[in-house]
């Protein structure tokens, strides 16, 4: 039958082929008999439908010839009520042929052709619009045709000439629905009145009409300000809040959600805002939302709805005095350039934290420049910094002093030092070998501070008022005693009842869970006291757990002598209960925390309601480190304490907004007025069972993993002296969004209109009179590393060969330590010691940036294990000499910073021309490694631990030439990308073994704003091929054994041995000299190219599902961060009944 029909089709075509223009005209029925029975046969039979209307046939040409020959006939009505019924069974493959047949242009030939007709056929004009409607979506060059055409002009005047007539008027708004989304059209449009007539529309009864109308009015600025001025905004809320009441069953939602799409793009503009605004738009959204929440059909409308209130919510500062930090620190000389310059630069006052775009405009010019830019834009291209040359850069005169730190390199061993090898090895500071002296301080009170020379007051001893809460704990009350059972007890103000403590565990052996050993110490008689001792200055005696066996690298005693020796910038006098105590991680798993549905559209209106009634906000400040003589700010016991003056610690001020419900504002980096992401902080007061929820208000980044399942960290004192002392993740209905809070234009980095974002979570407290603790991630302070590196001593053995030296001074006088880790020499022959010195180099380093506290965790399990007695520990010790700096940046940790230093730069981006005041760790370190590419003993494995905190799992970035170049259009020759693939092993490797580890997430690309990190640097002037970030996620893992789960301290410390064993197993690969085709790298580069389809892949990718809610990150459309709307997905309203309400809140948001 298929044959029969299909050979029928193609003879009739042919007759129609054969029947030239005049023979057309002179025998018109016949013509249009045989186009009647080709789309009769095309229609019954689908398959030979698609063989002559596809792209290589001539069919669909033969068809539309004798449509153009046509044009002058008024036959044409029934051809082109053929072709509309052909058109409207496909599934818009056939409208695609139509389009890029010439159909369009035709269709436009017969419309001006058939206007000259006096009167023109209102038949013939249906069918010719109603033909546009469908075809017009699918052609891309419409617009720009319908208007050099004249046909733009031909159906503004139809719907002008027929406002009353509704059949006619329909398809005509549905065309100029499509004209208008050509930008051109749209101010064309606006010029010639059209957006009063649409409005003209509005009035009459026929919503029909109304809702094309309605769709079509352009997003245009122009047009916008005629709406305003025209005084239709009220019109257009009047309208919704009356469909809202009368269409109680739902059937004309599209009708509702238009009338939202036209406020929308009204409100695009400042004074689309405003009208908005005075017409008590807010309240007006707000409560018809509010009852279609319970519908779920109507998320469409709420969702738009949230869209509008969030971003005609009046713009409002931070409730802070200057967004500069609240510690300031005298550098000893300023840049000349860049942030810090333009920081100190500033005039006092000088901040605008209130540059909002009056329009659109500039927003969408700022994404066509940063969106259409080419992926080169991205990607260095400059193949002569691709290929790395070293380039030690300092003469080696200047680098001989670094030699000192290299003594495992000459050391001969011989008998009269043979056993004082065992002991630490008393090395100069690269401070007093350097050219150039870096500034230190002597204590606590020589940091620069400008804040004030004195130290912060601690909080009193609580009055004798029972309860007493748990009070900080303080240096100058911490007095450190032992029994006669040699246990350690430390003199703290304690709680008001006598506490067991209990549920001590064993040390965890290497890869298995901890083991609960109990154990019960009392406390003493004391512990209720609050006498004259106390009004003494002397607190309880509190009988601090034995933590050797729950924690070995663990020792309260010896945290504290620690935090006297380190020194910060406000010169804090308190100790945070979970340093002193520290963290066991818990033994049950941590799941990722699924998203509650709608939990970002609830809290947004609960914003809303802010602005609908301000009688019900408390705004009640609670604590303010403005306030430096008082920054907690006592109450009548009504609200929470807040606390962060403590190492690491970040909150700068607590704002009581409900009685329940709290704004928190971080700290920005010393010197700075930016990077707010970290923070951790104490609170109590807090009532039993209560929910609380806390908004911390100026987070930066567009997009967060508290979206995706993270929680934050809880650390409960209680819990902890009860035999529990860890953090857990807590927090629910957690979500990540942008607020009504205007960022600054300087510290946006010159750009205007961008807004801070909010991420809220709400939780309850489970006892009282408890202090409790929230943190981002795992806090690790550096008194907690000195403490760690101080231990680790203890675990080392006679056959370990360990230094700890100190690299340099910070700028506020904290030392940088620096790790020397290898495996003695079996004895002092010279083949041995030969084999000792010949050993490669492993470099690594961690927490360059402060708020990447994973890193230090990760550096903990690789310190551990290999000062461990493991056989595998030991063969890597022989295999591998270990140099280790496990904190680039001390002054950030102990300061709270998140990304900088004291100097208020990123040091990971210092690296191409560190400054040894300012960069004195960054300057130092690479000294060190041209030091050893001078003398020939470049690092085998350079790898820097970072924390990542938009994606999952582990992963590594790397630098390859050959990578680089397949993801950008370089041309090069087959000798610039020769390259071996060696690179590419230890991440493999790591893959293989390393269950928080994924392959897939590595990147080899060489960025261009990369190019001044350790990673690169190290590769290009080092020339280290295997030169790494390894970026360890701060939520947790999508793939293998940890998949859906959150990533806690243990999976940490197990990637840092993991990396370790993977050393091992490379050592081993390399030694066959055949790993290359064992690991298949070439294959792999292959597959990952292919998966590159952004330039932001590499660094920024978000590797998320949608949710069935939208994740709206943008409050208003015209912010650089929001995604510009599809022209070309607009789809036509008689064909939108069918799709299901879920297409429209993804459309939308």
């Amino acid at each position: 039958i298929f044959k029969v029909k299909m050979c029928a089709v193609l003879m009739l075509l042919g007759q129609l082929e054969r029947m030239n223009g005049e023979a057309m005209v002179r025998d018109v029925e016949t013509a249009r008999q045989i186009t009647a029975k080709i789309f009769h046969l095309i229609q019954t039979q689908e398959k030979s439908g698609k063989e002559v209307m596809s792209k290589g046939s001539s069919g669909m040409e033969v068809i539309l010839a004798s449509l153009e020959v046509f044009t002058i006939l008024r036959f044409s009505l029934s051809h082109l009520m053929l072709f509309y019924c052909y058109l409207s069974l496909g599934r818009g493959r056939r409208v695609g042929v139509f389009v890029s047949k010439g159909g369009t242009g035709i269709l436009f030939q017969i419309l001006i052709t058939a206007i000259k007709e006096l009167p023109p056929s209102e038949e013939l004009m249906l069918q010719l619009h109603s033909l546009l409607a469908k075809v017009g979506p699918k052609d891309r060059k419409f617009g720009v045709k319908a208007r050099l055409s004249g046909a733009l002009n031909i159906t503004v005047n139809l719907i002008k000439q027929n406002l009353q007539n509704t059949k006619l008027l329909l398809p005509c708004l549905q065309v100029l629905r499509v004209y208008s989304t050509n930008s051109v059209n749209a101010i064309s449009l606006g010029k010639n009145g059209v957006v009063e007539l649409m409005f003209k529309i509005v009035t009459p009864t026929n919503y029909q009409c109304f809702l094309s109308s309605i769709f079509s009015l352009p997003c245009a600025e122009t047009n916008a300000r005629r709406a305003v001025d025209g005084g239709h905004v009220p019109v257009l809320l009047a309208l919704y809040q009356d469909w809202h009441r009368n269409d109680t069953r739902h059937r004309h939602m599209l009708i509702r959600k238009g009338l939202l799409v036209c406020l929308r793009n009204i409100t695009n503009i400042k004074l689309g805002r405003k009208a908005f605004l005075d017409a008590d738009g807010m309240r007006i959204l707000y409560n018809s939302s509010t009852e279609c929440l319970p519908v779920r059909t109507l998320d469409p409308l709420v969702n738009t709805s949230s869209l509008i209130m969030r971003k005609c919510f009046p713009k409002n500062r931070l409730p802070l005095p200057t967004i500069k930090s609240a510690f300031q620190y005298q550098l000893p000389h300023v840049p000349a350039v860049g942030p810090v310059a333009q920081l100190y630069s500033q005039p006092p006052g000088g901040e605008t934290l209130t540059h909002t775009h009056t329009s659109l405009e500039s927003a969408q010019a700022y994404r066509s420049v940063h969106t259409d830019r080419h992926i080169d834009f991205f990607i260095t291209t400059d193949l002569n910094k691709l290929h790395p040359k070293k380039n030690p850069g300092r003469p080696f005169e200047e680098l001989r002093v670094y030699e000192r730190f290299f003594l495992e390199l000459s050391e001969d061993f011989q008998v009269s030092n043979f056993v004082p090898m065992l002991t630490r090895f008393q090395v100069p500071t690269a401070q007093a070998l350097s050219p150039k002296l870096v500034p230190k301080s002597g204590s606590q009170g020589d940091c620069n501070s400008t804040k004030g020379q004195h130290t912060l007051p601690s909080p009193s001893v609580p009055t004798p008022t029972p309860p007493a809460p748990l009070t900080p704990l303080e240096l100058d009350t911490i007095h450190l005693t032992k029994d006669q059972d040699k246990k350690e007890e430390a003199r703290i103000p304690s709680p008001d009842t006598c506490t067991t403590l209990s549920s001590l565990a064993r040390p965890p052996s290497q890869g298995q869970m901890i083991e609960q050993d109990l154990a019960h110490v009392n406390w003493g008689s004391d512990c209720g006291s609050e006498g004259a001792e106390d009004e003494g200055g002397e607190g309880a005696v509190l009988e601090v757990p034995d933590t050797a066996l729950l924690l070995p690298l663990h020792d309260p005693d010896l945290y504290v002598e620690m935090v006297k020796g380190t020194h910060s910038v406000p010169q804090y006098a308190e100790v945070a209960y979970p340093d002193y105590f520290g963290h066991v991680a818990p033994t049950f798993r941590e799941p990722l925390q699924e998203r509650v549905y709608g939990v970002q559209r609830s809290k947004i209106f609960q914003d809303t309601e802010r602005l609908i009634h301000p009688n019900d906000i408390v705004d009640k400040v609670v604590y303010d480190l403005d306030i430096p003589s008082c920054p907690v700010i006592e109450d009548d016991g009504e609200s929470l304490k807040f606390n962060s003056q403590f190492e690491s610690g970040n909150l700068r001020k607590a704002v009581q907004i409900r009685k329940y419900e709290y704004d928190l504002v971080l700290n920005s980096d010393i010197n700075s007025n930016h990077y707010h992401q970290w923070f951790y902080f104490e609170v109590s007061g807090m009532r039993v069972g209560t929910t609380y929820r806390f908004n911390i208000i100026n987070s930066e980044k567009s997009n967060s993993q508290f979206n995706y399942g993270m929680q934050v960290l809880m650390y409960s004192v209680q819990e902890a002296i009860s035999g529990r002392p860890r953090w857990v993740r807590t927090g629910t209905d957690i979500c990540y969004y942008k607020n009504h809070f205007a960022r600054s234009s300087i510290a946006a980095g010159g750009q205007k209109g961008k807004s801070y974002y909010t991420m809220t979570f709400s939780t309850s407290f489970s006892h009282k009179d408890d202090v409790c603790y929230f943190a981002y991630h795992y806090p690790y302070t550096y008194s907690t590393l000195k403490m760690h590196l101080s231990k680790l001593e203890a675990l080392r053995t006679p056959q370990i060969y360990l230094r700890q030296d100190v690299l340099c001074k910070t700028l506020g006088g904290n030392g940088c330590p620096l790790l020397t880790i290898t495996a003695m020499p079996e004895s002092n022959s010279n083949d041995h010691i030969c084999q000792f010195r010949n050993r490669p180099l492993i470099f690594l380093s961690a927490r360059v940036h402060p708020g990447e506290t994973n890193a230090s965790w990760v550096m903990k399990g690789t310190l551990e294990f290999l000062m461990s007695t493991s056989p595998l520990a030991a063969s890597l010790r022989e295999a591998y000499i270990f140099k280790i700096i496990p904190m680039l940046n001390p002054d950030g940790v102990v300061n709270g910073n998140h990304r900088c230093s004291l100097s208020g730069e990123d040091l990971n981006r210092q690296w191409q021309n560190p400054n040894p005041e300012l960069h004195p760790t960054i300057y130092h370190t690479k000294s060190l490694l041209q030091y050893l590419a001078h003398i020939q003993r470049a690092p085998l494995v350079f790898c820097d631990y970072h924390g990542h905190s938009r994606k999952k799992n582990v992963f590594m970035y790397g630098c390859s030439v050959k990578e680089t170049v397949w993801q950008s259009n370089i041309s090069a020759t087959s000798s610039d990308l020769q390259e071996d693939l060696g690179y590419r092993a230890l991440p493999k490797i790591l893959s293989q073994i390393a269950p928080a580890f994924s392959m897939a997430s590595c990147s080899f690309v060489v960025e261009r704003s990369k190019e001044s990190t350790a990673r690169v640097v190290v590769w290009r002037e080092i020339g280290v091929q295997c030169s790494y970030t390894m970026e360890s996620t701060l939520c947790g893992c999508d793939q293998g054994k940890y998949k859906g789960l959150q990533i806690g301290t243990r999976e940490l410390e197990e990637m840092g041995a993991q990396f370790c064993v993977a050393l091992l197993r490379l050592k081993r690969l390399t030694g066959l000299r055949n790993h290359q085709h064992l690991l298949d790298l070439e294959s792999d580069i292959i597959g990952t190219q292919a998966k590159v389809v952004s330039p932001t892949t590499y660094v920024m990718e978000e590797d998320e599902p949608p949710f069935l809610e939208p994740i709206d990150y943008s409050a208003e459309s015209n912010d650089e961060d929001a995604e510009p709307e599809n022209e070309h997905s607009t789809v036509l309203l008689s064909e939108c009944s069918h799709l299901s309400p879920s297409y429209y809140s993804l459309h939308e948001l």
